[in-house]
This record gives structure tokens, sequence and C-alpha cells, in this order.
């Protein structure tokens, strides 16, 4: 098992779901073909979706979503094409998991999805439709698993009611940045928001959950791990062509590996956290692109040296010149020639 709460807020690299949600269609063999493309991709969990339709929408739901992409304008019916799965099916897709070392995660949409979940997954998501669900909320608490909060579409106090309620359960939160509009316009996707939220709760780990169109080299998940998302998800696909309500708007193989690749190349270039010391490498640069102190002309021995003498000059070989004021006034020990890098054993 890969989440492990306190790991995640101490590490600098992040913890990264793929949210396969319902992309399966409803078939195990294409939930476990995924699940294996998003261990190769570099994702440490996938997460699905546990629902019946009857428990989430009214029949007459308007959708939210953009219907140039996914025609259902219905929430009711698009949710009963994918609430096939049964509690078995949740349970081999937990051991395939386990036994691929990936971790299996799912939101629970109604609370009889909570008690379904709740021993196979190592911690709960809460979708961001569901923040102001308290009945919902009360139930996942009580679990006492650490809990993953979306916050898209909300605002600040609401986020902070909802914790109110998630913390009798556990301390162990995780709060997503997230705007709930599939997809989400760059313009819109409003990053320095992770900011505020590490600003307003500094006691929990911050993430973000995205839902803005993928492009080659995952722009907007890099420079949310560069703004502090510890966590961050993404609607996963293993055909983005493929019609659906999130197809068009997951990542996929190759851009979760650019993703990782991203993220590797980042920790190398900012590598230590504080400035104690110059590292290994730079040995050679204080040599040669510092200066010393050097003699403008011909001095005679037991001559004191004034500071129209010197000139500092590189490469560093001799006295530096930060040490200027201590080399004025001193006495020559003997004849010194113009340009001559000097040394302590030139001076009384």
């Amino acid at each position: 098992m890969n989440f492990n709460y306190n790991k995640i807020r101490k590490k600098n690299y992040p913890y990264i779901i793929a949210e396969i949600g319902v992309n399966h269609g409803c078939s195990l063999k294409i939930a476990k073909k995924m699940i294996l493309q998003a261990k190769k991709g570099g994702a440490h969990a996938v997460k699905f979706q546990t629902y019946k339709a009857e428990k989430i929408a009214k029949k007459d739901s308007r959708a939210y979503w953009d219907t140039s992409k996914e025609k259902t304008k219905s929430q009711f019916e698009l949710f009963s094409k994918y609430d096939k799965f049964e509690n078995n099916d949740y349970r081999q897709l937990a051991t395939y998991c386990k036994n691929k070392k990936i971790d299996f995660l799912s939101t629970p949409f109604d609370i009889d999805a909570v008690d379904k979940l709740k021993n196979l997954v190592p911690v709960f998501k809460i979708s961001s439709s569901d923040i102001t669900n308290y009945p919902l909320l009360y139930k996942i608490s009580k679990t006492k698993k650490p809990i993953i909060l979306s916050s898209g579409a909300s605002n600040l106090e609401e986020i902070k009611s909802a914790i109110k309620i998630l913390k009798k359960g556990t301390n162990k939160i995780i709060i997503m940045h997230c705007i709930l509009n599939y997809p989400t316009k760059y313009n819109n996707a409003n990053l320095n928001m992770i900011l505020s939220l590490k600003s307003e709760f500094p006691d929990y780990i911050i993430g973000y959950s995205d839902h803005t169109l993928p492009n080659a080299d995952m722009t907007v998940l890099t420079t949310a791990y560069l703004l502090g998302a510890k966590v961050m998800e993404k609607h996963f696909t293993y055909n983005k062509k493929m019609k659906g309500n999130d197809h068009y708007h997951s990542m996929d193989t190759k851009d979760l590996l650019s993703l990782s690749k991203n993220l590797k190349k980042i920790l190398i270039i900012l590598g230590k956290k504080r400035k104690k010391n110059f590292i290994k490498s730079e040995l050679k640069s204080r040599k040669f692109a510092r200066r010393s102190i050097v003699i403008t002309r011909d001095i005679k021995k037991n001559t004191i040296i004034k500071e129209k003498d010197l000139i500092t000059l590189r490469p560093n070989i001799g006295i530096p010149a930060n040490l200027w004021s201590k080399v004025i006034g001193k006495r020559t020990k003997k004849n010194l020639r113009a340009n001559k890098t000097m040394s302590w054993r030139d001076l009384k």
C-alpha cells in the first residue's frame, strides 16, 4: 500500500491518483487493463466511483457537463449507464490492485457505498459535489479513515464546515483544490488557490484535482506540484477518443509518464532545501571565477601597502578579495613584481 498520510506530508514527490472513475464502461477486464496502464505511468493509486443512480439524482436532474462532448442531458440517465458494478466487483478490483502494488480507491456517492468500501480502501475520497452532503460526511467520519476532500464549486465557509464534521473522526484530511467544470478552461484553473488553501489550512495536506484538458507536457499538474500540491488526481482513460462523459478530458498512460518525467526532473532541479554551504560541483568555480588580490606595480621590500597598489583579479589562488582591508597597511617582506598574486608569505 502506497498511501501513508504522514509520509505524503513529508515527501517531496506527490501522491498521484489516476481517476478511472467509470471510464471502464462497467467491464472488469477493461478496469484491470487500466489499472496496469496507470501503474506503468507512475500512479500510486487508481480511483473508481461507487454508486447507484437512484441514490444520486432525480430522474429529471439536468446535466452540468459539456453536452457537446457527452450528449446525455440527464444526470440520472448518465449515472444509470455506469452503476453496474456490485460488491464482488469492487472486491475483485481491490484484490487485483493489491497484487499489482497500487492502491485501490473509490469515491462513495451514497451512505451504502461507504459500507461497501470501508474495508477495501486505505482512504476515503469525497467528491466536490458532496461537500455539503452532511449525512454522507458524518457516515465517512465515523469510519475514522483518512479523507481526501475535493473543494470544487465551494466557498471557504463550506470547506470549513465540512472539515468540522470530518475531523470528529480523523485529523488526517487532504483538501483538494478543484474546479467543478468538465472540462475546466485554463483561465479558470486558478492554481493560486492552492497557495490560499495552504495558508487557510496549515494543519492539513493540500492537493489538486484536475479537470483541464491535458497537454503533451502536462503543464497544469506540473504547475500544481510547484505550488505545493502534495496529492494530485486526474481522470484516466485507455483511449481519449472513446465516447463517454470523462474520456475526452482524461489523461492516458503517455500523459502520466510525461508527468512522472517532469516531476523527477523538477526534484533534481530543486535539489537541497537549505542554503548551508556550496555544493561540490562549485569548487572549481570558487577557484577560477572568484578573485585574488594582485599587485599593480613593482614594490620594494619593507614598503607599506596602499590601496592604489592593489587590484582584485581572477583566479582566486592567493589572498582572497574579501580580505582586502587586512592587506592594506601591511609591510612587504621582499621585493614584489607588478601583476603578482599576493600571498601571506609576501607580508610581515
